[in-house]
């Protein structure tokens, strides 16, 4: 049976007023449209809700439990309805998001699902230097950013984390384990890792280019680059090894490069971040297609 909300708020504002002309005037109806509703309410629950003389009108025991149970469900409604109003007119405008390297297929799957749902606001991406992840946002040009953690900054949030990859170690094809099927991370005791330069902090550059495996043995600290095409080809040029995730060399394949997988470090990540104090409807709903 369906509902018809204006016969409830009929009933609801009825029961209040205890007064057919005061409850027409609230409602901007005649009372006989009042009394039109009323009926139809009675006619669907099947018993009379009010006592009417000319005289007064009062609740029946009837009305009473009803009203009991239709306040709070009627209330919770209104919320819905107004949390979505609240909602379609907030998430507006212009998102800037942006990313470290290329776009994942993630990435790109929810700036896609984001545009869908909010027509109304423009969603922009830009890609970010790899060494720098946090520097557009510090400096205004974005309003979030995806970015390869660790991100320990006091000043930014780190929300949905996503894209977990085991990492692998890039090395030139005559590497000595350019052949090998795995290796684990104390086997890089010795090893020369070519690490990011620039603005990042030293903590996120300790965590791409670690300087000693998880038992203390030295690791080499190889050149610096800027960007990953940069490591590639230093790494093609017998510079020194790099860590790179697994989805990131599966579309950075070069002939002259092998990767193999590597155990005993954290697996790679990417988390949404934004500045502290300054989140917003629209990166609060561009950060559930990420979750």
């Amino acid at each position: 049976m369906a509902l018809d909300v204006r016969e409830l708020e009929c009933f609801l504002v009825l029961s209040e007023e205890l007064h057919f002309g005061r409850t027409a005037e609230r409602l901007y109806l005649s009372q006989s449209r009042v009394s039109q509703l009323l009926q139809s309410l009675e006619r669907r629950i099947g018993g009379p809700l009010f006592e009417r003389t000319s005289r007064r009108v009062a609740l029946t025991p009837l009305g009473k439990e009803f009203l009991t149970s239709l306040r709070p469900a009627y209330a919770a409604l209104e919320r819905v309805v107004e949390n979505a109003r609240q909602y379609a007119a907030a998430v507006k405008g212009t998102l800037r998001i942006g990313f470290q390297g290329a776009a994942s297929d993630e990435i790109l799957r929810a700036v896609s699902a984001f545009q869908s749902r909010n027509p109304n606001c423009l969603i922009n991406v830009c890609e970010l230097p790899l060494n720098d992840p946090s520097g557009g946002l510090r400096r205004r040009m974005i309003d979030a950013a995806v970015v390869l953690l660790p991100v320990a900054e006091d000043d930014l949030v780190v929300g949905p984390v996503f894209s977990r990859h085991p990492q692998t170690l890039a090395v030139s094809q005559r590497h000595r384990l350019a052949a090998r099927t795995s290796i684990d991370a104390e086997e890089l005791a010795g090893e020369t890792l070519i690490a990011y330069s620039g603005p990042a902090p030293g903590y996120w550059r300790q965590a791409q280019a670690p300087t000693q495996t998880p038992a203390g043995a030295l690791i080499h600290r190889g050149p610096e680059v800027a960007t990953l095409q940069e490591g590639l080809s230093l790494i093609a040029a017998d510079r020194g090894a790099m860590l790179i995730c697994e989805s990131t060399a599966a579309n950075n394949h070069r002939a002259d490069i092998t990767t193999v997988p590597l155990t005993g470090f954290p697996d790679s990540a990417l988390a949404l971040v934004w500045r502290r104090g300054e989140e917003t409807p629209s990166i609060r709903a561009f950060a559930e297609h990420l979750s």
